[in-house]
């Protein structure tokens, strides 16, 4: 993900709560099949460490075996220790210094940045892999406590190479202006797996504004 790709591709995160993580593995194969998907993003809060690492041995291969980047929320000592792809810190986490020193420079390492064009600056500055804009829209798994603008999607997209992640209530239906204004990643979880057609169709018809949106450029 250091490199900013010149179509905008999804990154899921997964609902707040897996219960049964073999049934989960199958909706996340069915939403694989709907077209590209960059990264997973295994995000259980409130969780014992061995329930998430139960999830986490469940899911990880589905996405290695499709090329999928598999993310730990908040834990870099979780996700050093489940051998995942590298994790994603918010503000209130472990600190990106912290997490990328455990984790090593081959380990992806992304910044939640809220609407801060100064923590963005500061966090690709040290080396951040990405950093994540939000949120957008209200959610439905997330409370909102700082609202973005789009604008701050053109404005990054304009003058630095690191991609950005655009996060928030995003769907298929309200996701074209953050692509239009040159966001990287679209970080979607409802929008995929509440999606009343399903995750397969829902990940096809993202990919489908994505390609419209590259062919206007």
């Amino acid at each position: 993900m250091s490199e900013t790709p010149a179509r905008c591709r999804l990154y899921l995160i997964t609902p707040p709560a897996i219960e049964h993580p073999a049934l989960f593995a199958e909706e996340l194969r069915a939403a694989l099949d709907g077209g590209d998907v960059a990264v997973l993003q295994l995000r259980l809060k409130d969780v014992p460490d061995d329930s998430i690492a139960r999830v986490a041995d469940v899911l990880r291969p589905v996405c290695q075996q499709r090329g999928v980047a598999f993310l730990m929320n908040d834990r870099p000592d979780l996700a050093l220790r489940l051998d995942c792809d590298g994790v994603h810190v918010g503000q209130e986490d472990v600190p990106y210094a912290d997490a990328r020193r455990l984790l090593g420079p081959d380990r992806i390492v992304g910044v939640t940045c809220k609407a801060s064009r100064h923590l963005a600056m500061e966090a690709a500055e040290a080396g951040a892999d990405y950093v994540a804009f939000g949120a957008f829209f209200p959610s439905s798994t997330k409370e909102v406590t700082t609202p973005a603008p789009v604008e701050i999607l053109a404005w990054w997209s304009a003058i630095m190479m690191v991609p950005s992640v655009a996060i928030g209530g995003i769907t298929v239906e309200n996701c074209r202006p953050l692509v239009e204004a040159g966001t990287d990643f679209l970080a979607v979880a409802n929008g995929v797996w509440g999606y009343p057609e399903g995750p397969r169709e829902a990940v096809r018809r993202f990919n489908a504004v994505f390609d419209a949106c590259a062919r206007q450029r």
